[in-house]
């Protein structure tokens, strides 16, 4: 996957009625497309007397994957409208299911068009968009003397502090977005006069809302 794409953070579920029929919307972020079928599948077994239990996917890096099912709905009234959701989010790696228990009331094709649409959006909205980027644990090993600048300066940049560790000297865990290690590796070197032995370790994604990491 790229350094960083938009997703959902977790599994959302929300509700709404239009004009008497009910329409769930479950949305979850996926991490292949076997993932997506087990919760439609899930989904339509808990909803065995839904009327309808409409959804859409995407998977892959450029959502190489796309697949929609309008489950009974007139034909690009359901399935599209859900899947055109996820696309205008330009959301990656995510399954929606929409359910609606019908209410008696018609709505033509373009009130499903729109009460799929919003139910597709509630469920995403639930499931929190969010920003996976990419991070990598930068270990810093520094002298006692240089800790109270190092830490302040890191800080000041906006990086994260993972842990510190205590022996001979202090341990710095830093959490790096990939695409500006370079530029920690620097500033790390200018403000300890390239005193500091810098390794790097291990990378994740990290849920990113607002520019906070958020777990």
């Amino acid at each position: 996957m790229k350094n960083k794409y938009k997703t959902l953070h977790e599994y959302g579920k929300d509700e709404i009625i239009i004009n008497k029929s009910k329409f769930i919307g479950y949305a979850k972020p996926i991490n292949s497309e076997q993932e997506a079928i087990e919760f439609i599948n899930e989904i339509r077994a808990k909803h065995r007397d839904a009327t309808h239990n409409v959804y859409a996917y995407v998977f892959g890096e450029n959502n190489n994957i796309q697949r929609y099912s309008d489950d009974g709905e007139p034909s690009g009234t359901a399935g599209i409208p859900v899947l055109e959701v996820i696309k205008k989010e330009d959301l990656r790696n995510v399954v929606v299911v929409v359910t609606r228990y019908f209410g008696g009331i018609k709505l033509g094709a373009g009130g499903l068009v729109r009460a799929y649409t919003k139910g597709a959006k509630i469920g995403i909205e639930a499931g929190v968009i969010v920003e996976k980027v990419l991070f990598k644990r930068i270990m810093a090993r520094i002298d006692y003397t240089l800790y109270g600048r190092v830490e302040n300066d890191l800080l000041r940049g906006g990086y994260i502090i993972d842990n510190v560790t205590y022996d001979t000297a202090v341990n710095l865990i830093i959490l790096c977005e990939v695409d500006n290690i370079t530029e920690l590796t620097n500033l790390l070197i200018d403000i300890t006069n390239g005193r500091v032995q810098i390794e790097e370790l291990d990378e994740e994604y990290y849920s990113v809302k607002d520019g906070k990491i958020i777990k």
